[in-house]
C-alpha cells in the first residue's frame, strides 16, 4: 500500500535524489578500495570525493523541501548539487588520468549499459525510512558489475557516467522548475505580488495619485535618509521600474 508522505519528504519520490544516494554510496566504497596514501597521502581527495558527493545528496534534499516556499531557492540549491557532482566528476576523471586508464567513449558498450539501466519507481509504506534505504540499495546493486570491480579503472568510469547521468537529470529539474517559475512564480514571489496589490487597493482607498510617468497607482513612501530624511512622499508602485515621485499635500498626509 503507498503512503502520502510529507511534502517535506517529496524528494523521496526523485530519481535524482535516489542516483544521489547511490552515487554517495558508491563513491564512499571507491575510495575506501582504491583511493589510499600512495595517491593521496594526506587524505585530501579521499575527504573532497566523499563531501563533494554528500553535498549533492543534501542540497538536493534541501531545494525540494523550499519548493514550496520559494522556486527561486530551490533551482539555486539545485544548481549547487549540480556543481558538487560536477566536482566529483572533475576528480574522478583526474583519477583516471593518474592512472592513465581510457576514459570509456560514447558507444562503449559498458558505459551505454549503465547510461540506459532504468531505475525501478520506488512503493512506500507508512515505515518509508526503511523503504527508500531498501530501495536505493536495490537500485545501486544494479550497478554493481561496475561499481564492485576488483579493477578501479573500470569503477572509476562506472561512476563518472553516474555523475553524467546525475547531472543530465538535475539539468531537466532545473529547466522544468524554471519554467513554472516564469508561469507562475513561487510562494515567496506570489506573496510580494499580493502585497503589492493589497497596497494598490489601499492607496486608491485612500485617494492617492496616479503616476505621472506611467499612470499607475502610487503609495505613501517616507525618505530614509539625507536632509528630507523622515518626510512623507508619494512614490510609484511600479519602482524600480518607474522612478516616479510626487510631494505629498498638507491635507494628504
Amino acid at each position: 500500500m503507498g503512503v502520502n508522505i510529507q511534502f517535506s519528504q517529496s524528494y523521496f519520490w526523485l530519481n535524482s535524489w535516489i542516483l544521489a544516494n547511490v552515487l554517495q554510496l558508491a563513491t564512499q566504497d571507491f575510495c575506501d578500495r582504491f583511493v589510499d596514501y600512495r595517491i593521496d597521502p594526506g587524505r585530501r581527495l579521499y575527504d573532497q570525493m566523499v563531501m563533494a558527493a554528500r553535498s549533492g545528496v543534501a542540497n538536493i534534499a534541501e531545494g525540494s523541501a523550499r519548493h514550496s516556499t520559494s522556486i527561486e531557492t530551490e533551482m539555486r540549491l539545485l544548481d549547487v548539487a549540480r556543481a558538487s557532482f560536477d566536482e566529483l566528476q572533475g576528480d574522478i576523471f583526474n583519477f583516471l588520468l593518474r592512472k592513465k586508464a581510457d576514459v570509456w567513449a560514447i558507444g562503449n558498450p559498458d558505459r551505454e549499459a549503465i547510461w540506459q539501466m532504468r531505475l525501478d519507481t520506488p512503493q512506500y509504506s507508512n515505515s518509508y525510512l526503511h523503504d527508500a534505504a531498501l530501495h536505493i540499495l536495490a537500485q545501486k546493486a544494479k550497478f554493481a558489475p561496475w561499481l564492485a570491480s576488483d579493477k578501479p579503472e573500470i569503477a572509476a568510469n562506472a561512476l563518472l557516467v553516474l555523475c553524467f547521468r546525475e547531472n543530465r537529470m538535475l539539468q531537466s529539474q532545473i529547466e522544468s522548475q524554471l519554467d513554472s517559475f516564469r508561469e507562475t512564480g513561487g510562494f515567496t514571489e506570489n506573496m510580494t505580488a499580493e502585497r503589492l496589490e493589497a497596497r494598490k487597493s489601499q492607496a486608491t482607498a485612500e485617494g492617492a495619485p496616479t503616476c505621472p510617468k506611467c499612470g499607475k497607482p502610487m503609495f505613501k513612501r517616507m525618505q530614509k535618509k539625507g536632509q528630507m530624511q523622515g518626510r512623507e512622499f508619494w512614490g510609484c508602485s511600479d519602482y524600480p521600474r518607474c522612478n516616479g515621485l510626487l510631494p505629498i499635500k498638507p491635507n494628504q498626509v
